[in-house]
């Protein structure tokens, strides 16, 4: 079996480049198509629907495997992955921004910028996008957007202790012992209220697995890791899905 086939992601991308040679000619594989090509974490957005852009500002329509979209494609705005047209970083993360909810929108901006995606080019992308519709929302995105953000998990995190008027943490915070040794790097950190946060999911024991570990391996290493964290007087609190 092919994996590609077991997840939404890559199975999309499958859909995507199967449908590029059907394109109306000048269309541009955009939105959450577009993410998904470039290589972004998405989360909470149908991908039933191969999204494209053509250059023009009426005749869009959407069927149940295609949404064609008509919107003004600026100069720069395109860039060929593996030979397919596809709206650059900006441009994408602005489109599904506004589209979509504000907490899948911010999964895709804070990958955008993990990526390299600089956050001034980012902030332009919106400018350009004037009053299309959604675009409020995208430039919420844009200002709450980060690129500390290292999964779904931590950006969904994020703005739950925004919504819960919890004060912002540092991210991907680096303890250190009283000699400047590097102990560790935690998902949030609070350094004024000497409190660290943690996000837990399988994907992230995947991450720490060393070549001969065991996820067994990793989750004591983990707490090992969490012991000297608390060594320095600091709070930890973990919460997973």
């Amino acid at each position: 079996t092919d994996d590609r086939l077991t997840d939404p992601a890559a199975r999309h991308a499958l859909a995507v480049r199967a449908a590029v040679a059907q394109l109306p000619a000048g269309a541009v594989v955009s939105h959450i198509s577009a993410a998904v090509l470039l290589g972004f974490r998405v989360w909470g957005v149908p991908l039933t629907r191969v999204h494209v852009t053509r250059n023009r500002d009426s005749g869009g329509r959407r069927g149940r495997r295609l949404h064609l979209h008509t919107t003004p494609l600026a100069e720069g705005d395109v860039v060929e992955i593996d030979g397919v047209p596809v709206t650059g970083p900006a441009r994408t993360v602005v489109d599904v921004a506004r589209a979509v909810p504000f907490a899948p929108g911010v999964v895709v901006a804070d990958a955008a910028l993990q990526a390299g995606l600089d956050p001034a080019q980012l902030r332009e992308a919106v400018e350009r996008a004037g009053r299309r519709p959604g675009n409020a929302r995208a430039r919420r995105v844009a200002a709450f957007a980060d690129g500390g953000g290292q999964s779904v998990g931590e950006s969904r995190s994020r703005i739950l202790l925004a919504q819960h008027d919890l004060p912002p943490p540092v991210l991907q915070w680096p303890v250190r012992d009283p000699q400047g040794r590097h102990i560790g790097t935690t998902d949030f950190g609070w350094p004024d209220l000497r409190t660290v946060g943690e996000f837990d999911g399988l994907v992230k024991y995947g991450r720490l697995l060393r070549p001969g570990q065991t996820p067994g391996d990793a989750v004591v290493a983990e707490k090992r890791r969490e012991d000297r964290v608390r060594d320095e007087g600091l709070c930890v609190v973990r919460w997973t899905w």
